[in-house]
């Protein structure tokens, strides 16, 4: 197959979880025999076409614009343009047999490339705008809950990355669960190995940095936003500091600016500011030395379509604790590759952690188990023959 794919984030633009998943996948769609090329935003520094890891990557360039939704507008417009040229110029050589976008961002070149050079569509939901806010309550939420909307009807097949999101996507755009398949996200052997590899470095030193030396560390890592439940998690550490005798310090590793000075607050009135650390953002080689000397991670979320921080835990040889909330059950299996607890409760999450600090034979059983799950689940090449799958579907439409 030969696919152009749209996706308005690719590295090193990352600014979530699509940039990654892009970047991640194609690359395996590619070894499988097939052509992907790839129409993004285009970066400082970074060349406006090239090969990426056989990826065939045009960036196309979109001024800055103060107002968001002025600037998705025109960068569907440039890729649009863009678009209309290469299938102009391909299809005298050999016709593109699919598309593939990801997210509303891309919805309107999507449809009407789809409709203009009568291309089977595919597209990814990674999220839903209904699911993140809890409803759609005012006018921009609907703009763009109707974008999704849109963007689900023009396509022959959906593609989610959890049975959670299957069903979201039906309840929320009405997209019926046979239109729909389920296909994880995955970690790659390269970015396996960038975690779980062994650092020359002081862990004793390292350490220090972050708690007293009979100080367990528990950890949060991500978006400092509601959806992430990180109040939750607050909540939960006046029993936890109580189990543990008070030798345990939590750090919180993300960035948020305005909710985070409320999740201060909210740590100084509970009493526990003095055992709470708020790092801001910190760079990935930081991150993945930081974990070597972690006891626990924690993803307390209130909304999580898939959680691929898990994985990342289990590569890192974390013990992890998670609410069940969206797909995060699915992929972490309760009190076998982690520890399940009920969504948006401070109690049932305290008892998971301290389950998981105070037994580490049970916590390394977690460990192990969890590792032998990213090798036969969430591998790329696994995911992507998943896809192709799709696609195909998608074709023979």
């Amino acid at each position: 197959m030969r696919i152009l794919a749209l996706a308005w984030e690719f590295p090193p633009r990352i600014i979530g979880g699509i940039s990654r998943h892009v970047a991640e996948l194609y690359p395996e769609v590619v070894k499988r025999g097939h052509e992907v090329h790839l129409i993004t935003v285009a970066i400082a520094d970074e060349p406006l076409e090239a090969i990426v890891d056989g990826i065939h990557v045009y960036r196309v360039p979109v001024e800055a614009n103060h107002d968001f939704f002025h600037w998705v507008v025109q960068m569907n417009a440039n890729m649009l343009d863009f678009a209309r040229k290469f299938l102009a110029e391909s299809l005298s050589d050999r016709p593109i047999d699919l598309l593939h976008a990801h997210d509303w961002l891309v919805e309107e070149s999507a449809i009407a490339l789809t409709h203009e050079f009568q291309i089977p569509l595919v597209s990814t939901i990674h999220a839903t705008e209904y699911g993140r806010c809890h409803g759609i309550h005012n006018d921009t939420q609907r703009y763009i809950h109707h974008k999704e909307i849109h963007l689900t009807q023009a396509s022959q097949r959906v593609i989610v990355c959890s049975e959670y999101m299957r069903g979201e996507v039906q309840r929320a755009f009405d997209c019926p669960a046979t239109k729909t398949d389920v296909v994880y996200n995955g970690l790659s052997a390269e970015r396996w190995q960038n975690i779980a590899a062994d650092y020359e470095h002081d862990l004793e030193s390292l350490r220090s940095q972050y708690a007293k030396p009979d100080e367990a560390i528990i950890y949060f890592v991500g978006r400092i936003t509601y959806e992430k439940g990180i109040y939750v998690l607050l909540n939960a550490m006046p029993k936890v500091i109580a189990a543990m005798h008070d030798k345990v310090r939590l750090v919180i590793i993300g960035t948020g600016d305005a909710y985070s000075i409320l999740l201060q607050r909210q740590a100084w009135d509970l009493g526990i500011y003095h055992k709470v650390l708020f790092t801001g953002f910190m760079a990935d080689n930081d991150f993945w030395k930081f974990q070597k000397v972690a006891s626990c991670a924690v993803f307390p979320s209130l909304y999580e379509p898939f959680g691929i921080v898990a994985l990342e835990s289990f590569a890192a040889k974390i013990p992890l604790v998670v609410s069940d909330t969206g797909g995060l059950p699915e992929v972490v299996r309760h009190q076998v590759t982690g520890f399940v607890t009920r969504v948006n409760d401070a109690n049932s999450l305290a008892e998971g952690i301290i389950a998981v600090l105070q037994d580490p034979s049970y916590a390394n059983s977690l460990i192990i188990n969890a590792q032998s799950d990213l090798r036969k689940r969430f591998t790329w090449d696994l995911l992507a023959a998943q896809t192709e799958a799709v696609f195909l579907k998608a074709l023979s439409n």
